[in-house]
C-alpha cells in the first residue's frame, strides 16, 4: 500500500464541522448624536423658560393695569362727587336763601347788608 493510503487509514475520520455563525454587532449610526440631544433639551428647556416667563410678565401687567384703570375710575367718580358738593355748597350759601331761611326761623334782618363769607385759608 502506499503511503499516502496508510496515513488515511491512520487518521482518525472526522466529523463535518458545523458552520459556527459568529453574531456581528451592527452598530446603527444614531440620527443625533448624544452632544446634540444635550444640546437640543437645553435649548428647548430655555424657550420653555422664557415662554413661561413672557406669559406670567404679562399676566402680571395685565392685573397692573386693570387695577389702575379700576384707581383711576374711582378718582373721576370722587372728583365729580367733589364738584356736585362744591356746586351745592355755593346754592346753600346764597345770601337770599340765608334771609329766606332766617325769616323762616323768625329772625328779623334790620337795615342790614347780607353779604356772602368768603373761605378763610391757612
Amino acid at each position: 500500500m502506499s503511503t499516502e493510503r496508510v496515513r488515511d487509514l491512520q487518521q482518525p475520520v472526522q466529523e463535518p464541522q458545523k458552520k459556527q455563525q459568529s453574531k456581528v454587532k451592527v452598530h446603527k449610526k444614531q440620527w443625533i448624536s448624544t452632544g446634540e440631544k444635550f444640546l437640543y433639551t437645553a435649548f428647548t428647556g430655555a424657550v420653555m423658560a422664557a415662554s413661561i416667563f413672557m406669559v406670567n410678565f404679562t399676566a402680571s401687567t395685565d392685573t397692573l393695569n386693570r387695577n389702575i384703570q379700576e384707581l383711576e375710575q374711582q378718582v373721576q367718580q370722587q372728583e365729580s362727587h367733589n364738584e356736585t358738593l362744591a356746586y351745592q355748597v355755593k346754592e346753600l350759601s346764597n345770601p337770599d336763601r340765608i334771609i329766606e331761611v332766617a325769616k323762616k326761623h323768625g329772625l328779623d334782618i334790620q337795615n342790614a347788608k347780607v353779604k356772602q363769607a368768603g373761605v378763610l385759608e391757612n
